[in-house]
């Protein structure tokens, strides 16, 4: 019986997942298949179905926030260099690789192996750092995925 459960409309959804200060105004008449609220927002039948929600979520300000500490691993790419396996072979204390970047050429920044931006080297407290210089526009995103 679907059809006992009020249809939102994707206007609807989007004022519900908004800000919209609008949304206490009367939403107009649901109709007899309206199920009695139990006061959440949820119908009686539904109405604590998901538990509580996460600690995370309770007096958040935005409805999302807990994907903020989501962890992300991000990693600079100094240059590229290919060889074949005998020269790898060859390789010993002092040896140089030649990479494919010149010096003073922008470092590129991933995050989760996704090109997100450009950077140059930076020394902080005798460790090495990237300042970042440019953010990698969406369309860019779109053409390095092919």
């Amino acid at each position: 019986m679907a059809d006992d459960k009020p249809n939102l409309t994707q206007h609807d959804l989007d004022r519900l997942m908004s800000d919209d200060p609008g949304l206490d105004q009367d939403w107009g008449d649901p109709g007899p298949a309206a199920l009695p609220s139990s006061g959440d927002g949820l119908p009686k039948d539904q109405a604590g179905a998901f538990g509580p929600p996460p600690p995370s979520l309770e007096g958040s300000s935005k409805p999302l926030d807990f994907i903020l500490d989501i962890p992300l691993e991000i990693s600079v790419e100094l240059g590229r260099a290919k060889m074949i396996i005998n020269d790898l072979l060859q390789l010993g204390q002092g040896s140089v690789i030649e990479l494919s970047k010149l010096a003073g050429e922008p470092l590129e920044i991933f995050v989760n192996g996704k090109l997100v931006a450009r950077g140059e080297v930076v020394v902080v407290n005798e460790k090495f750092g990237v300042r970042v210089t440019d953010i990698v526009s969406p369309m860019e995103r779109v053409k390095s995925l092919a």
